[in-house]
């Protein structure tokens, strides 16, 4: 039985966590985490330079999606951001005037690193399936 002292995270709790932070809520849960570390960045700038000409802007390749750093998602009661997303733009023609997204996005990459990697796989990456995420990949940052 949950302790009635502990309430579930709110969207205001989130907005009061320092702006040096990144901030989630998974599964009622307020979490929050350093902004990543040079590695981390790097393996996903890199794999988001990699997708951004042939699926966003179609160069050398399929285009018709939209591919972003970090965005801020609202699935359900969750808020997360991982490190990319993509939304085929048939789904989603055009950018959302908020500063989140809640449309189901049709692929993620979580950038796993020692102090995320835990909350990715065993908590974030169900509630991504149960959302409806198409598909999802995590990179390990060891290999950039």
């Amino acid at each position: 039985m949950k302790d009635p002292a502990q309430h579930s995270a709110s969207y205001e709790d989130l907005l009061q966590v320092p702006e040096h932070l990144i901030a989630e809520i998974v599964g009622g849960r307020l979490i929050t985490h350093p902004r990543p570390a040079p590695r981390h960045v790097r393996a996903s700038s890199s794999l988001g330079s990699e997708l951004f000409s042939p699926f966003d802007k179609g160069r050398d390749g399929p285009g018709g999606w939209w591919i972003l750093d970090e965005p801020e998602l609202h699935l359900g009661d969750d808020v997360f951001v991982p490190d990319l997303a993509g939304w085929k733009r048939e789904r989603m023609p055009s950018l959302p005037e908020t500063t989140w997204f809640e449309l189901a996005l049709d692929w993620i990459c979580e950038v796993l690193s020692p102090r995320t990697a835990r909350v990715d796989r065993m908590e974030k990456l169900p509630r991504y399936a149960n959302a409806g995420v198409g598909v999802s990949t995590q990179i390990n940052r060891s290999k950039f």
